[in-house]
């Protein structure tokens, strides 16, 4: 864990800089079209997080690509390294299915946990920084927030790092996510959420009830509660606890001025409004994660009569497309946290990778512990069915756990020598499907394709497999002590990975 503690976005790019991650730009930049262009350059160069200082139209400067190496994500996270993830997932697992403990030790580990929890409680700020200035009624003009285009064939200007909160009307349990929002007008904008999104359920029930559904916008939030927003883990435990779980203190909350709902005391900016149910506008098109501009939908209209915001506010922004994008760094950071959960859940996965240049969901690699026929199949279905956001994974792939599911060289490998097409693929036709993957003959209906790339064994195969090739022991021994013999010491294979050839060569 690191030591400094960053709650809210300020903290962050203070920390960010200190350690040589941000850099400030004071010359005059335009948010239509040129921020991205910039980020996106920094993006691919594994760059530094951007802060424009100068920012054409608006007083406001702008943050962008904060997020934007796996390094700075643990970072946002109070973490120094990516392993400290899969603690964290470990710790969610043990909440999410806790087992009896059989120890001491299980005993005093679920006690820490429980600790953890009465710590990350969310607290109440009753004299928040997010509400030192309030704009109200005829005065709000979402025109001032510097919000960018990225792509020349979107559709307008777009919100993309907000926090989007709304309340279940009959239950009064919040839900906080991260969607994408269209400027409308002065005063409003459409919001993108998919039909199964905690926002979009509680719309559904206002419109049962006759009522509004009142909504908040945070913008320029602490990223760690970003990541909590964007852990669909089904676990009974609020995103705000989520956030403190993840940070290792409660969220500080405030009551909104004109709404019944909390946000983040430390919000940069605050836009407070209503949907009325049946209000829609085309939304889009706008480039999405799947490296294209997705379609025109109609969407939720939101009429805002509230901004509140610090004094001297910064905007907090991303952007979607082709990885590498920040959102592919924040999925990797998820990856690391799923993984635990996933094993609790589907024991027999030891290890699962969702690669970035597949979009960090579209395709899956995992592991098992093979010993049984047709147990790479049921390990597959299993996993479609364990989270709700791997309901949009379009392949699974399962392969032995002496592969290396993150070297595509072992994987390709491990497809081309232990798959029969015939028998190891398999498809499920018509199922639910991500709405933005154009290669779906019908748009929100799609198959998925799972492929068995584990060693067959009786009565999968009706023939021995093949014994593997392995390198003499003796021999690799003797070659790794006379290495600096050969003069082949100049050569740098430290990062090689040694399960390509079976031994270590170091």
């Amino acid at each position: 864990m690191l030591n400094t503690m960053a709650r809210d976005l300020r903290g962050f790019l203070k920390l960010l800089e200190e350690r040589g991650q941000l850099r400030r730009i004071k010359t005059l930049v335009d948010p239509d079209l040129e921020i991205a262009e910039i980020s996106n350059r920094m993006l691919q160069a594994g760059g530094p997080g951007l802060l424009f200082e100068n920012v054409k139209g608006s007083p406001y400067p702008v943050a962008v690509n904060l997020l934007g190496t796996e390094q700075r994500v643990c970072c946002s996270m109070n973490m120094e390294n990516p392993q400290e993830l899969e603690e964290l997932g470990k710790k969610l697992g043990m909440l999410q299915q806790p087992k009896p403990p059989k120890k001491i030790s299980q005993a005093i580990d679920f006690g820490k946990v429980l600790f953890d929890v009465i710590k990350a409680k969310p607290g109440r700020n009753f004299f928040p920084p997010c509400q030192q200035n309030i704009i109200q009624g005829d005065d709000v003009d979402l025109n001032q927030i510097p919000m960018i285009r990225p792509y020349p064939k979107d559709a307008g200007k777009i919100i993309t790092l907000g926090l989007v909160i709304t309340k279940d009307c009959e239950t009064g349990t919040p839900n906080v996510g991260v969607y994408r929002l269209q400027l409308q007008s002065k005063n409003t904008m459409t919001v993108h959420w998919l039909s199964v999104r905690g926002g979009a359920r509680h719309l559904r029930k206002a419109a049962e009830k006759g009522k509004k559904l009142e909504i908040a916008i945070a913008l320029g939030v602490d990223p760690l509660i970003i990541m909590a927003a964007a852990t669909p883990i089904p676990v009974d435990l609020s995103e705000w606890l989520f956030a403190g779980l993840y940070g290792g203190s409660g969220v500080q909350l405030a009551k909104c001025k004109t709404v019944d709902l909390e946000v983040p005391a430390d919000s940069e900016f605050v836009l407070e409004g209503t949907i009325t149910p049946g209000e829609i506008l085309p939304d889009g098109p706008f480039g999405d994660h799947m490296g294209y501009y997705g379609g025109v939908e109609d969407s939720p209209l939101v009429r805002f009569n509230c901004i509140t915001h610090r004094q001297d506010p910064i905007y907090l922004t991303t952007f979607s497309g082709r990885p590498p994008k920040e959102e592919a760094m924040m999925a990797i950071a998820l990856n690391r946290i799923y993984t635990p959960i996933l094993r609790q859940q589907v024991s027999e996965i030891v290890d699962f990778f969702l690669p970035m240049e597949a979009l960090s969901y579209k395709a899956a690699i995992i592991s098992i512990d093979k010993a049984y026929p047709g147990q790479a199949r049921r390990a597959a279905l299993a996993f479609w069915s364990a989270l709700p956001q791997f309901t949009y994974t379009k392949f699974v792939i399962v392969v032995d756990k002496s592969i290396n599911i993150r070297d595509p060289r072992q994987v390709v490998w491990a497809i081309s020598s232990k798959v029969d097409p015939s028998r190891d693929v398999f498809i499920l036709p018509d199922t639910p499907f991500d709405t933005l993957d154009f290669a779906s003959q019908k748009i929100g209906l799609g198959g998925r394709m799972g492929i068995d790339a584990t060693t067959k064994i009786p009565p999968e195969t009706n023939h021995e497999w093949g014994e593997p090739l392995e390198s003499d022991i003796d021999t690799a021994e003797m070659v790794t002590k006379r290495w600096a013999e050969y003069g082949l010491n100049d050569l740098n294979l430290t990062e090689v990975d040694p399960n390509l050839f079976g031994y270590d060569i170091r």
